[in-house]
């Protein structure tokens, strides 16, 4: 997922913090199973429901630790301007309107009022519950797409340092970059409102991409006129580039699969097969759509009496004006971002074909699928035995229907909606599936990445610019990257073990391993 802002000054009232001693704390959380853990009523004032974080013994720690340098420091106690991520989870869970539970998944880490890797839900039906932008991101539908070919790594692997500068070329990337897809104000409108079909009807997508996207990459309550001016300019020169952070395209190679009827019925045919991995999201519009609802939303609070526990937990009455303001604007968000990757989805295929002087479908260059990870949907679910409607937030999480659910594609009803969950720079991505217990469980819901295990600045303090890359070189990784210092930002070490957490998922039933991908270019802003 993309970046998390900078705190919002936020004047509201908020409920005084409990102030205890790490292993007092502990109390309260407690190991279900060797892949689950549970955080009582009481941990954090006002818990509506129980608090359930994905996590085996290895990633444990790194939680524990963000929890032992807050504990006994007061408000002071903040872990990089926010609060450790297991008291995050437990704030979400006294927020009005949540059901069932706050969950977090195995890439838990601290974010803006929500943890990443948290997923809440609300009773629509409930006039109390809320939304709340911190739930969703600032990225809004930052994601994933894959898209596989038919090119080997042994046609590749002798010219990946071509075809990386090849990518560089024809996707802008970094901070400030500037779109190469022609773009207008009433044209901005339109993707706002109808998404992939924009890019459907200008050329930009095929239309079996539309097929393979979460939502068929269309979001129908956009609202273009709920997003601001000041969204639209920084949006509008944007479209169909990377951006920077953690975003990038990576071309990659099928390293081992776990399920080979899952994988044939995704085009993955053969080890050593070639993948094109797009990880970016909605740029500085989905940025500015968010800043934008949190001014709206500290107001919104003050007149209806919300008190929360985190100052940076701004949130309105999903029922309320500003409510439906935000999932307007944050629909249209979304629908840029499936935009904005179909337009890259087209620079891919643009670049390849040109490489290997073929045309893009003779490479048969498709979208496997395309997954948010930022994002808040109405969906249905079952509750304490009843199908309710719900306001599903789903923050560095991603969403994975099981077999048979009716909103994935008809060529996945057997296997489940694929889920792909992005690596670190120079390590290995996977393709995952849905399954019933995790719809039973997390609202149909798993992790999203590796996680964050250091911040920026520490990860620049820590490594040097040649020493990650010549450990990429030394893998027989090619890469293009805008700026040095996010070489070192990137690097592995500043991550989580992607295999563990994927594992915990895997073992805990709530996704199922289908694919490993190995990458051997990687092109970042």
């Amino acid at each position: 997922m993309g970046d998390e802002g900078t705190p919002f000054n936020f004047q509201g009232r908020v409920n005084k913090r409990i102030v205890r001693s790490f292993d007092d704390d502990m109390g309260f959380i407690r190991r279900v199973n060797p892949y689950k853990c549970e955080i009582d009523l009481g941990f954090v004032p006002g818990m509506n429901v129980k608090g359930t974080f994905y996590v085996n013994s290895a990633l444990q720690e790194l939680l524990y630790d963000e929890l032992r340098c807050s504990c006994g420091s007061g408000e002071s106690g903040s872990y990089g301007g926010f609060l450790p991520a297991v008291r995050q989870l437990a704030n979400v869970a006294a927020l009005p309107g949540i059901v069932q539970k706050s969950i977090g998944l195995p890439d838990l880490h601290s974010g803006y009022g929500f943890a990443i890797g948290n997923v809440a839900a609300f009773d629509m039906s409930n006039p109390e519950s809320i939304v709340s932008p911190g739930g969703v991101g600032f990225d809004i539908n930052c994601g994933v797409r894959l898209l596989r070919t038919n090119l080997t790594e042994k046609e590749v692997g002798p010219v990946r340092e071509q075809l990386a500068q090849s990518l560089f070329d024809h996707i802008p990337v970094g901070v400030g970059s500037k779109g190469v897809i022609p773009m207008t104000a009433s044209d901005l409108d339109a993707a706002l409102e109808m998404g992939i079909d924009w890019s459907l009807q200008e050329g930009y997508a095929w239309a079996q991409d539309k097929e393979h996207c979460e939502e068929f990459g269309r979001m129908l309550q956009a609202d273009p006129s709920k997003v601001s001016g000041r969204a639209k300019k920084r949006g509008l020169p944007q479209l169909g580039t990377l951006g920077a952070g953690n975003h990038y395209c990576e071309l990659q190679v099928v390293d081992e699969v776990y399920d080979w009827f899952a994988a044939r019925r995704m085009g993955i045919e053969r080890l050593g097969q070639v993948c094109v991995m797009i990880h970016s999201g909605s740029r500085g519009l989905g940025h500015q759509v968010a800043s934008d609802s949190l001014t709206a939303m500290e107001a919104a609070m003050m007149r209806d009496g919300i008190v929360t526990n985190d100052r940076q937990l701004a949130c309105a009455k999903i029922s309320s004006q500003e409510g439906q303001d935000y999932l307007a604007a944050m629909a249209a968000a979304a629908n840029y971002a499936w935009v904005n990757r179909s337009s890259m989805t087209f620079l891919v295929r643009q670049a390849l074909g040109k490489h290997f002087q073929q045309a893009p479908d003779d490479l048969d260059i498709n979208v496997v699928y395309d997954v948010s990870h930022n994002i808040a949907k109405v969906e249905q679910h079952m509750v304490d035995g009843q199908l309710k409607t719900l306001l599903v937030h789903r923050k560095g999480s991603t969403r994975a229907f099981p077999p048979h659910h009716p909103l994935i594609p008809a060529d996945y009803q057997l296997i489940g909606q694929p889920v792909l969950i992005g690596g670190t720079m120079g390590t290995c991505s996977y393709v995952l599936t849905g399954t019933q217990r995790g719809m039973d469980e997390t609202f149909g819901s798993t992790c999203h990445g590796a996680g964050r295990a250091q911040s920026r600045n520490r990860s620049r303090r820590a490594l040097s610019y040649d020493q990650v890359l010549q450990k990429l070189h030394d893998q027989g990784i090619s890469i293009r990257v805008a700026s040095p210092k996010l070489v070192m930002e990137e690097a592995p070490e500043s991550y989580k073990d992607v295999t563990e957490v994927v594992d915990t998922c895997h073992h805990a039933g709530i996704s199922q391993k289908v694919i490993k991908l190995r990458p051997i270019a990687v092109i970042k802003g």
